[in-house]
């Protein structure tokens, strides 16, 4: 796994500037990042590229991810409870 790789996307993670992300992707970044495979980690890595709003409205349930996001990753972040800081099972 690429040390730098991982410090980017976890600095990613916690500075969306959108506060509500910074609170699920950044717990999550710093729990689960080094445990993810290739593809999770491009899936995450792609999920950063997109609308902040949307990615919310797709973890939280709102309206479903769109195709391209429609992951493993994703489900893991959908099963994720950044209060806890614990997964609520995928």
């Amino acid at each position: 796994m690429d040390d730098a790789r991982l410090k980017r996307l976890r600095i990613r993670a916690w500075r969306r500037g959108f506060r509500e992300m910074d609170l699920i992707l950044g717990p999550f970044a710093d729990q689960h990042a080094q445990s993810l495979d290739e593809a999770e980690l491009a899936a995450f890595e792609a999920l950063l590229l997109a609308d902040d709003q949307d990615v919310y409205g797709w973890i939280i349930g709102r309206e479903p991810p769109a195709p391209e996001h429609d992951t493993s990753l994703m489900k893991k972040l959908q099963a994720f409870d950044p209060s806890q800081g614990i997964d609520r099972g995928a």
